[in-house]
């Protein structure tokens, strides 16, 4: 198959996502650690067998930035998708899947800044993070996921506010 065209029969890796608004109505965003480093995403990783996605969504928060002191507040109905750009297809989860389809939960951050800690994880992804407004988001991440973001800032706009 040549590598400019989709894996179309290789299947999606299931995965869970967080937008985090803390109390002033930003979300939170990591520099990526990886060949991607001038790009800022979303926490975001897989659904382990038998879990649950919004399970998943508050392990990967913890796992990504250092606390999950945060509750769900939204979630997007459907299950986005994209696929990998040709140059990651083959070097990404071993070549198993052709991308990710994603289940995005809004949450509310409770803590403290301080409890925010990405290079203190056990596999840090993320080289800095920042709060940002939410309709900065498609802007600041990697094109192929451009489109996703901006389905996000659509579903969560009502969440990007401060709290009384």
């Amino acid at each position: 198959m040549p590598a400019d065209q989709p894996s179309t029969d290789l299947p999606y890796r299931p995965c869970a996502g967080v937008v985090l608004f803390n109390k002033n109505g930003q979300v939170f965003v990591g520099q990526r650690l990886d060949t991607y480093q001038d790009a800022w995403q979303l926490p975001q990783g897989g659904i382990d067998d038998g879990e649950v996605p919004a399970a998943a969504a508050l392990r990967e928060l913890a796992e990504e930035i250092g606390t999950g002191n945060a509750e769900i507040i939204g979630e997007v109905d459907d299950w986005l998708a994209y696929d990998l750009p040709p140059d990651l297809r083959g070097k990404i989860w071993q070549g198993r899947f052709r991308g990710q389809t994603q289940k995005w939960f809004a949450l509310r951050f409770l803590g403290d800044d301080s409890e925010i800690d990405p290079a203190g994880v056990e596999h840090p992804e993320f080289r800095a993070w920042k709060w940002a407004n939410l309709a900065e988001i498609p802007e600041m991440a990697v094109s192929f996921k451009k489109s996703i973001y901006q389905t996000l800032v659509s579903e969560f706009t009502r969440f990007a506010k401060a709290l009384d």
